[in-house]
C-alpha cells in the first residue's frame, strides 16, 4: 500500500474517532416480520414462506420509538424496515405512517416481487423515504439466486417504476396520481447486487441494463458462508475472481454513469479508497442498531452470531441498553487475536466486520486471505 492512501485512511480513522464519539444512532432496522415469498439461497436468516416467529406488532416497535424518542432528536434517525420481505406485510404501509407521523424517516429493503404501481403509490402516501431492491443476475441467475421463476422480470418492473416516479419528481411533472411531485419528493434508491461465480459475467450487461433503467446508485457484495449460504460453495468466488469483480467496480466508478460501490462487507486492503464511497468501518452497534422479529436488541441486521444485547420482551429498555451495552462492538480490542494479531491493516480494520464472526468471537471469513 502506498503511503498516500495510508495517509487518508489514517486521516479517515481519526474522523472516524470524532464522529462516533458518543455512539450517534442514525440507523435503525426493524426485522418486521421473518416470513418471505422467495426461498433465496445466500438468505442469511434462513426465511421461510411461514416463520415460526411472530411478526412482530407494530405496537412493540413503537415502544422502542418513544424510548428513542425520549433521549435523542430523531429528525436524523431513519428506521429501515427489513424482514424477510417487508411487502408480506399488509399492514405496512399503516406501521411506515406511523413511523412518519413520529417525525422519523423510513424505508424497506425488498424483493420487489410485491412492488406494484398502486403499491409504490400506498407506500408514498405513507410516507416512505427511502427504498432498496435486491438484482442479482439477468433472468436465469436472478431466479436460481431467489428461488423463485419470474423473479428477475418482477424485480426490473419494480425498479423501472421507482426510477420513473423519481424522474418525474425531478421533472416536476405528475405520476402515479400524484399531481404536483418536485424534487423534493423523490425517495432516496438504490439497487443492491449480491454477485457470485455465476452472476460475475455479467456485471456488464446488469450494469448497462441499470443504466437503461435510470438507477443512479449501485451496491455490490459478495457471500460469506452464513445460513443457506454454507451449504453453497459454489456462491463464493476464488481470488482471480474477486480482483475481477473490484477491477469492474473500479472501471464503472471511473465511467462516471452510475455510482457503483462495494458494500461495508470487510475491509480491502489495496482496494479501500477506490471501489467505495468512504473507507471501511463497521457501524455496527455504534451508529447502527436493530430490533429483531423475536424482540432481540441487535445491531446490523446481516449479523446472525448471538450477539445481541438484550430483548425488549424481557423488559429491556432499548436506549438504556444503547448506551450501556454494546461493548463488543465498540471496544474491539478483543479482535486483536489469533490471524487479526499478526496483520499490519489491523489498525484501519479493528477486525473486520462484525457479521463476518461467529458466536465465540472466531473470524469465519477474511476478504484480505481472498485478496492475497
Amino acid at each position: 500500500m502506498d503511503i498516500r492512501k495510508k495517509i487518508s485512511m489514517e486521516i479517515a480513522r481519526s474522523l472516524y474517532n470524532i464522529q462516533t464519539s458518543g455512539f450517534p444512532l442514525s440507523q435503525l432496522f426493524w426485522e418486521c416480520t421473518q416470513r418471505c415469498n422467495f426461498a433465496c439461497i445466500h438468505c442469511g436468516s434462513d426465511c421461510k414462506v411461514s416463520s415460526s416467529v411472530k411478526d412482530m406488532p407494530f405496537e412493540d416497535f413503537r415502544k422502542v420509538l418513544e424510548s428513542i424518542s425520549r433521549e435523542m432528536d430523531t429528525s436524523s434517525l431513519t428506521v429501515n424496515i427489513t424482514g424477510g420481505e417487508p411487502l408480506v406485510r399488509k399492514d405496512l404501509e399503516a406501521c411506515g405512517k406511523a413511523i412518519y407521523d413520529m417525525g422519523i424517516a423510513w424505508g424497506i429493503v425488498t424483493n420487489g416481487w410485491l412492488l406494484s404501481e398502486d403499491r409504490l403509490r400506498s407506500l408514498l402516501k405513507a410516507g416512505i423515504h427511502g427504498m432498496t431492491i435486491s438484482l442479482d443476475g439477468i433472468r436465469e441467475v436472478h431466479d436460481w439466486m431467489r428461488g423463485k421463476k419470474g423473479a428477475y422480470e418482477r424485480a426490473v418492473s419494480a425498479i423501472s417504476t421507482v426510477c420513473r416516479y423519481n424522474l418525474a419528481a425531478a421533472q416536476s411533472r405528475p405520476f402515479l396520481g400524484f399531481s404536483k411531485l418536485t424534487p423534493s419528493d423523490a425517495i432516496a434508491f438504490d439497487v443492491v447486487t449480491c454477485v457470485n461465480r455465476r452472476s460475475l459475467e455479467q456485471l456488464h450487461e446488469l450494469k448497462d441494463e441499470l443504466i437503461r433503467l435510470g438507477v443512479s446508485h449501485w451496491r455490490l457484495f459478495t457471500i460469506f458462508p452464513i445460513g443457506r449460504a454454507a451449504v453453497h460453495p459454489e456462491l463464493q468466488m476464488n481470488r482471480e475472481e474477486f480482483h475481477s469483480l473490484m477491477s469492474f467496480i473500479k472501471e464503472t466508478r471511473k465511467e462516471g454513469l452510475i455510482d457503483a460501490e462495494y458494500a461495508c462487507e470487510g475491509f480491502l486492503g489495496d482496494y479501500e479508497g477506490d471501489v467505495r464511497n468512504n473507507f471501511f468501518s463497521c457501524q455496527a452497534g455504534i451508529s447502527i442498531g436493530s430490533i429483531l422479529a423475536d424482540g432481540s436488541i441487535a445491531a446490523c441486521a446481516s449479523i446472525r452470531s448471538d450477539y445481541t444485547q438484550g430483548n425488549i420482551y424481557s423488559g429491556d429498555d432499548f436506549m438504556d441498553v444503547w448506551k450501556n451495552r454494546y461493548h463488543k462492538y465498540r471496544d474491539r480490542s478483543w479482535m486483536h487475536a489469533d490471524q487479526c494479531r499478526k496483520c499490519g491493516y489491523f489498525r484501519w480494520c479493528q477486525g473486520g466486520a462484525m457479521h463476518l464472526r461467529d458466536s465465540e468471537g472466531k473470524l469465519i471469513f477474511c476478504h484480505l486471505d481472498r485478496l492475497g
